[in-house]
């Protein structure tokens, strides 16, 4: 929240139409660039040209057997399969 506090007042970032994807633990959030801090119900967040494609297929993925690190990966690549904006460089940080 502090964070975004800091994007919505700062002079330069306020301008700055970008999304970030926090998490940790026990909450995954989404902050704007308008400093609006999101938390969907289920948890499972998705930004980005492919975003409503990985959380699409994140969300289908919940229920299966796979940690959450193996459902980033695999809805990632079903997002750079149809979205052309979207490549298949990760990088994944595990909590």
């Amino acid at each position: 929240v502090e964070l975004a506090k800091d994007w919505r007042t700062d002079r330069y970032l306020r301008r700055l139409e970008a999304m970030m994807a926090v998490a940790d633990a026990q909450v995954s959030l989404v902050l704007t660039g308008v400093g609006d801090v999101l938390e969907p119900e289920d948890g499972i967040i998705g930004i980005g040209s492919g975003g409503n494609f990985a959380l699409a297929a994140a969300r289908a993925l919940a229920d299966s057997p796979l940690d959450a690190e193996e459902i980033a990966r695999k809805a990632m690549g079903i997002a750079a399969d149809l979205c052309v904006y979207t490549n298949r460089s990760l990088v994944v940080e595990v909590l």
